[in-house]
């Protein structure tokens, strides 16, 4: 494991190792003495700042990123005033792109007044050829561009970094490569996502992710079973387990396993009390799991089931391969089995095509299913996906009228879900001091709902039972008991 790696330990005149992850753990002992050169002539220690955009597996991505970093002797700032800053970026949408490329143009101000400052970018926005051609022609002031496949090669990208003026450039394509025992920095001490797999091989007509992220590969099981003992030991409760569609686990492996039997292997682990994961595909997603989920106290009464459109002719556009009927019966199944667990989605308009009447299948879905929650898009096309080349693209005007009726629904149907929990009782994940009131904690239910009480910060990171007495649309207010 990483951490009984000494760096100072590590000959730095013999040559680095093939293999890894020892071949980091070098580039990690090879930076730290330079990064402390750099600050023994600045007079101050160097800084870096990562700043991360899109979603879980990038936060996941970025608690990797600053476990390097700090491996290799930067100190962490809280601000893009630093020596090195990192951005891991999302390209689902293409107002993403513009947002980094936007934030770009002050880091080149910050960079002008601090000699000693690096900027690298990372993530899935840089997979795609176009931007690192633009970053080349625009951008020269960017010192560091890699991608979503070599993360883990921060380290070794950093010496190169150091020992030259020009950009460097290090994107890979693509990789059936799982690197362990490299360090990361959790954002929460008791809480911590875990990847369990990497890559999408669904190619939705709509989504970049297939091209960015790459083919779907996954962890061993004893490596993530392996990780989270480690993470138990270091105070952690919950886990997040992390994949484009976990419903896929194991596949790829020389020996299959299911995801459902990956989950019954970690709810064995002792001190581990709560189980989270996304994102689950629905076409995927079997009677094992459910059962599975049906049967263990640690996993959490939550779901996240994207539905993307209730219409089945624009799921087939979609290539979501499954329809409407098949979708509600599964709905209907894991309800039936779990009547306690809450259901969110992710729902699309707009999707080019879309007729009034395939908004009424999905609003039909909705109100059927029930949701706690969704998150809700208006359709935006994203260059290099099949969908940005369909014809009947759908008036920005009708998408925003649509999308005002759906989210009406999902609201009103969230509030009423969110209410039928209103005297009961749950266990509650203290996570930190009320933003608004600092004499509140702010906790969250298995079913992801939020909770405001009263209560001692030394109960961060304890489960706690409170007592929901007050719905407030999409939260709770209550009492510990």
């Amino acid at each position: 494991m990483y951490d009984d790696i000494n760096l100072d330990n590590i000959d730095l005149t013999a040559d680095p190792p093939k293999d890894e992850p020892a071949r980091q753990h070098y580039f990690m002992a090879k930076a730290r003495r330079s990064v402390r050169s750099l600050s023994e002539t600045a007079g101050r220690p160097l800084t870096f700042h990562v700043e991360t955009f899109g979603c879980q597996m990038n936060a996941r991505d970025s608690e990797k990123l600053t476990g390097i970093l700090a491996a290799a002797g930067y100190v962490p700032s809280d601000t893009e005033d630093a020596d090195l800053v990192v951005y891991n970026t999302c390209t689902v949408r293409e107002n993403a792109n513009r947002k980094v490329y936007g934030r770009l143009g002050r880091l080149k101000r910050l960079k002008a007044d601090n000699p000693y400052m690096r900027i690298a970018l990372c993530g899935c926005m840089t997979q795609e050829s176009q931007v690192v051609d633009r970053l080349r022609e625009d951008y020269r002031f960017v010192d560091l561009v890699f991608g979503t496949h070599n993360i883990f090669q921060l380290a070794e990208l950093i010496c190169r970094m150091l020992e030259t003026d020009a950009m460097v450039v290090e994107v890979w394509e693509g990789t059936d490569q799982v690197v362990e025992d490299l360090p990361a920095r959790r954002k929460y001490p008791f809480k911590s996502g875990v990847n369990i797999m990497f890559g999408c091989n669904n190619f939705c007509s709509y989504c970049i992710v297939p091209y960015v992220r790459g083919r779907e590969r996954s962890r061993s099981p004893q490596a993530i079973i392996d990780e989270i003992k480690s993470l138990v030991a270091d105070g952690v409760v919950e886990v997040m387990l992390l994949g484009q569609n976990v419903n896929s686990y194991g596949k790829t492996l020389k020996q299959p396993i299911s995801f459902a039997q990956l989950l019954s292997q970690i709810c064995q682990i002792p001190g581990l009390e709560r189980v989270r994961f996304m994102t689950s595909h629905p076409k995927d997603l079997s009677d094992e799991l459910i059962q599975v989920m049906a049967d263990s106290d640690k996993i959490c009464r939550h779901l996240h089931l994207p539905v993307q459109s209730g219409s089945t002719r624009i799921l087939e556009k979609m290539n979501r391969r499954y329809t409407k009927e098949s979708y509600l019966a599964l709905a209907e199944k894991i309800k039936k089995a779990m009547p306690d667990l809450a259901l969110t989605t992710d729902i699309i308009v707009g999707f080019p095509g879309e007729t009034e009447e395939d908004l009424a299948h999905t609003l039909d879905v909705v109100q059927q299913v029930r949701y706690s929650s969704a998150f809700t898009f208006q359709y935006s096309k994203r260059s290099g996906t099949p969908a940005a080349a369909m014809e009947d693209q759908v008036p920005a005007e009708v998408v925003q009228e649509r999308f005002d009726r759906l989210l009406d629904t999902v609201q009103t149907i969230a509030r009423e879900e969110c209410a039928r929990w209103e005297g009961t009782t749950g266990s509650v994940l203290v996570e930190q001091i009320n933003h608004q009131d600092p004499s509140l904690l702010t906790g969250r239910l298995g079913n992801n709902l939020l909770v405001h009480f009263p209560g001692d910060p030394r109960l961060i990171g304890k489960i706690v039972d409170v007592r929901l007495d007050a719905c407030k649309g999409f939260y709770y207010m209550g009492e510990m008991i």
